[in-house]
């Protein structure tokens, strides 16, 4: 009669049939990886462990950024049969160079990369050509649906995919860290981007400018809705062919801006009670100051009054009322701005302005900041202190991301002298030099800027001049700037071979607004 099995011998079977599954399973693999060597797939994520970088959308909630599985090839060269015929497959499929696959193929490494990111369609076209000796890591590529448009904001990620440049480097631990199904909402609108894009590089074209940019952003929150900058560059390309650039000219080239300058002059004065808006000051031909003489850009009058100074852009006019505050509070003014430190926003691309020592900010310093020359502050910058003369006087920290309107921050002058400034600014779009700003359904207020630029040799350049126009609307009440410049204009035969901010910039942020 046999006996029953004891409790002990049962898990010793158990036990064996568990460890022949498993040895028959390792065998198997063996065998196939023995008798089927073609194609393998293995990496850091593993085919079913992708972990993507987080979407980047717009503020609506349009895509900009986003990664899509992809694969690196991998190749063993004592596995592979005929390498010439393989290299050929390969770059057939690919694009890649045949000469520089047939030399990885006929290397003496066990293990070579070959190949990144490759598309999935490309990466089962060659599973179906049974090529042997090939294997692929999975990873991803991140993709940009605007491509141009966003790349110098919006920014790039390197073949790891890890950001490298713009929101991609600046959002990175968020980018990284965010769950799969989040996503990132940045303040730009597309429908603002798309507008200022296209404006931004036909007047380039249209002026054959060295460069070119433009912003929009919202005086409350300081949301940034778009920002261009041009030449730009393709970010979905790893290529950067000649004439492109992946320098961001709005946040971090610093340059001095010129007569948009002298709207920080007349709010200091404005605050200060220094001046009158009726008040008539003398302009002459030239106006002495520290042994040196400070002329016009243009003829002007004898005398013009305070408010026409701004309108038509006088540079005389401007240094009388930056001197009657003085050098020191000249430049608490436009410390209390943030003009005289560095921008700190999302993007990580950032520029240090350019200013006077405290001990060498005199007479003559005061007198040429008041009209823009002797400070040099990037575009976005500019903006923001500009934002904080027309929004009531708050400051505001540009920001690229979605946030509340109301985002404003201390006091940096009184809501009366902001309003001042804001009829000001108006009528500088009403009767002085930014006329072409002007535009039907809305009251544009704005201010033109035409600056020499300096050489390599510290001079001024005649006739090398960056213009910008910033424009503010509805000025009632404003919601919104929009600053644009122009580096290098030339004249053409509409602006009857004129290039100053009022026939190039001016009307450039006009068609920004009207559309």
């Amino acid at each position: 009669m046999n006996a029953t099995p004891t409790v002990t011998q049962r898990r010793i079977a158990i036990g064996a049939i568990l460890c022949a599954s498993a040895f028959l399973l390792v065998g198997l693999k063996l065998a196939g990886v023995t008798l089927f060597p073609s194609v393998s797939y293995h990496g850091r994520f593993g085919p079913n462990n992708f972990v993507p970088r987080t979407d980047l959308v717009d503020r609506n909630g349009e895509l900009l950024a986003r990664d899509v599985r992809a694969y690196d090839l991998y190749v063993r060269p004592d596995r592979i049969g005929d390498r010439r015929r393989t290299a050929h497959l390969v770059a057939a499929v690919t694009g890649a160079d045949e000469a520089r696959l047939f030399q990885i193929f006929s290397g003496s490494h066990a293990y070579v990369l070959a190949l990144r990111q490759i598309p999935s369609e490309q990466r089962d076209a060659l599973v179906r050509s049974g090529l042997s000796g090939l294997e692929f890591e999975t990873t991803g590529k991140r993709n940009y649906p605007n491509g141009r448009m966003t790349a110098q904001v919006v920014g790039v990620t390197d073949m790891d995919d890890t950001g490298v440049s713009g929101l991609e480097l600046g959002l990175e631990p968020q980018l990284r860290n965010a769950g799969p199904e989040e996503r990132i909402a940045t303040s730009l609108d597309m429908r603002v981007q798309f507008v200022l894009a296209d404006e931004v590089a036909a007047a380039r074209k249209d002026f054959s400018a060295n460069a070119a940019g433009g912003l929009v952003m919202d005086v409350d929150s300081g949301e940034v809705l778009g920002l261009v900058s041009v030449p730009d560059f393709d970010p979905n390309d790893r290529v950067l062919p000649p004439g492109d650039s992946m320098r961001n000219v709005m946040v971090q080239d610093v340059y001095e801006l010129g007569s948009v300058f002298k709207i920080f002059t007349f709010a200091m004065g404005t605050e200060g009670h220094t001046f009158g808006l009726d008040e008539t000051l003398p302009i002459g031909k030239g106006f002495p100051v520290a042994g040196h003489v400070i002329h016009e850009a243009e003829k002007m009058p004898a005398r013009l009054s305070a408010r026409d100074v701004l309108a038509q852009s006088s540079n005389i006019g401007s240094a009388q009322i930056a001197l009657r505050s003085g050098a020191a509070e000249q430049r608490a003014f436009l410390s209390r701005l943030g003009l005289l430190k560095p921008l700190k926003t999302e993007l990580p691309e950032t520029a240090r302005p350019l200013y006077p020592a405290s001990g060498r900010w005199g007479v003559m310093e005061t007198a040429t900041i008041a009209f823009g020359h002797g400070v040099s502050v990037s575009p976005l910058s500019f903006a923001a202190a500009a934002a904080s003369i027309v929004n009531g006087g708050r400051k505001i920290t540009p920001t690229f991301l979605k946030r509340p309107r109301d985002a404003r921050g201390e006091q940096v002058i009184s809501p009366a002298t902001s309003a001042t400034m804001r009829s000001l600014l108006r009528y500088v779009v009403t009767n002085g030099t930014g006329r072409k700003a002007d535009v039907p359904g809305y009251d544009v207020g704005g201010k033109t800027g035409s600056a020499e630029k300096i050489g390599p040799d510290g001079h001024y350049m005649r006739g090398k001049l960056l213009t910008s126009f910033l424009a503010v609307f509805p000025i009632e009440h404003p919601r919104y700037l929009v600053f644009v410049m122009l580096d290098e204009p030339h004249g053409n035969a509409k602006t009857y071979g004129f290039a100053l901010a009022g026939f190039t910039a001016a009307p450039m942020a006009g068609r920004v607004v009207s559309r």
